[in-house]
């Protein structure tokens, strides 16, 4: 058993029977479908924010500055009025995430997502109506309240579902089904991109992803440590016996869950007050640091540049939507990859690998733009160093999809003890939507301004989380949640704040 910064954590093994039955795959995977709303709005707004008629009925000063930032490249999308439209979705998120800690001990995970569901659905159907951006706006912020809610309450339902050795390859299901709502998003685009009224259906059709997961989570029953810590003990029992199998012996299971949930009611102190204490350290810091550091892989910066870089090579007006199709394909592929090898190599490997991948990359993309375009930005780049550049930014969205993309849901949810997951969670959620809302309002800006230096900066803070997760992270792949306690009491770092 290895421990310390450059190590990880084998064991304890669960003594509980934690074998993969029907009963938990089908209720992971309906679960993991929340991520459907969360990608599809993803997709749907970076291909409506291109499409001409949307932008003349709600944002013409768009077009206007587009038509002036031709000669540089870097420019072409520098505009406030837009990345406003696309940052209020994460001030809501940001604002629900933290209610919803609150909402989840309340009313349980799977209401929650119920909940998320409906919020988002309405919204989508506002924005798909919209007659004025006042419309708009109120729509989209339903959307991020939506989202909100359910990306705090998936990620931690899948953790105490799951059975511990197969937690991870379980909980990379949420990030899949967020990668197939960005693909099927980016579809639809295509397909509407050339009708005036196209941008109303790509909206509207929002509905869909969010009827699907809703149904689907209201079919399937709350998790076990959710149903103890409301006090629904003989439904716990039920829940638990239905996810590991009718002929499995739960009893062992339904205690420790019930020991853990009457040390936390015991302790009867508010959880936001609870989690900034000295022995819960480590877990507030990661819950910060691991969003916070996903968002700065500049995977952004992907889904921004690309059209341009398309477009160069000659795929015509449709180059936005077929580059995002491509890089979609690319991270659901790689999504897969994460999901048969997180419990075999654990998160660590991962997260180190993909770092590295990354890095790599960006400095790659970042040389080869100052090489063919100069420093301004202004030459033309030759169709040969356009592909080669889009190759490395497949590899680049390959490396974040299997690392940085699954697993920055994973560890969060499944770190702390019962008394203050959802609340660490919520603040996990929270700090991802107020860092994306940060960069969603300055990206364009500061690419307009760096240039290919852009790349570099997130090069450099690529090359920071990835030195981070190699000292302060310890491997939690099969450990059980109630005995998540242990990697931190083995950490070189630490132990010091956990022990005693």
């Amino acid at each position: 058993m290895a421990v310390g910064g450059f190590g990880g954590v084998d064991g304890p093994v669960s003594s509980f029977n934690g074998k993969i039955t029907a009963s938990v795959v089908i209720t992971c995977i309906v679960a993991a479908s929340s991520g459907l709303i969360f990608g599809y709005d993803i997709g749907i707004s970076g291909g409506v924010t291109t499409m001409q008629p949307f932008l003349q009925k709600f944002f013409p000063s768009v077009l206007r500055k587009a038509a002036e930032a031709k000669t540089n490249i870097y420019c072409v999308y520098d505009s406030q009025v837009l990345t406003s439209f696309t940052s209020s979705l994460y001030i809501a998120g940001l604002a629900a995430s933290l209610v919803a800690s609150r909402l989840t001990a309340a009313i349980g995970r799977r209401n929650t997502m119920v909940l998320g569901g409906l919020t988002f659905l309405a919204g989508a159907a506002i924005n798909g109506g919209a007659a004025n951006p006042a419309m708009l706006i109120f729509g989209r912020i339903l959307l991020g309240f939506g989202v909100g809610f359910t990306n705090q309450a998936t990620p931690v339902y899948l953790s105490e579902v799951a059975p511990p050795r197969w937690r991870g390859a379980f909980n990379t299901g949420f990030q899949f089904f967020i990668g197939i709502g960005v693909v099927a998003a980016n579809c639809i685009n295509y397909g509407t991109a050339k009708r005036s009224w196209g941008w109303r259906l790509s909206l509207g059709l929002a509905v869909v992803p969010a009827a699907i997961m809703t149904i689907g989570a209201l079919l399937i029953s709350d998790t076990p440590s959710s149903l103890i810590e409301r006090g629904k003990v003989e439904q716990a029992r039920l829940s638990l016996r239905k996810v590991r199998g009718k002929d499995c012996d739960v009893e062992a299971e339904l205690a420790e869950l019930k020991k853990a949930s009457d040390v936390a009611n015991e302790a009867k102190r508010e959880p936001f007050v609870t989690i900034f204490q000295r022995q819960y350290r480590p877990h507030l810091v990661m819950s910060i640091a691991i969003p916070f550091f996903q968002q700065l892989t500049g995977i952004n910066i992907i889904a921004f540049y690309a059209p341009v870089l398309f477009q160069s090579v000659g795929f015509g007006n449709d180059s936005a939507l077929i580059a995002a199709i491509i890089l979609g394909l690319v991270n659901l592929a790689s999504i897969l990859v994460s999901t048969g090898v997180v419990d075999r190599f654990g998160r660590r490997f991962l997260f180190l690998e993909g770092g590295i991948q990354m890095f790599v990359c960006q400095v790659g993309v970042a040389v080869l733009l100052a090489v063919t375009t100069g420093i301004s930005g202004t030459k033309e780049i030759s169709k040969g160093y356009a592909i080669l550049v889009l190759v490395l930014m497949c590899i680049y969205a390959a490396g974040f999809g299997w690392s940085w993309g699954p697993l920055s849901w994973l560890i969060p949810s499944e770190i702390f003890p019962i008394k203050i997951r959802s609340t660490g969670q919520s603040i996990s959620v929270a700090v991802n939507f107020a860092t994306t809302f940060v960069l969603s309002q300055t990206f364009l800006t500061m690419l307009c301004h760096f240039k290919y230096g852009t790349f570099l900066f997130y090069a450099a803070w690529i090359a920071s989380m990835t030195i981070f997760v190699a000292l302060f992270l310890p491997e939690t792949k099969g450990i059980p949640l109630d005995s998540m306690n242990s990697v931190w009491e083995k950490h070189w770092y630490w132990r010091r704040f956990v022990s005693g």
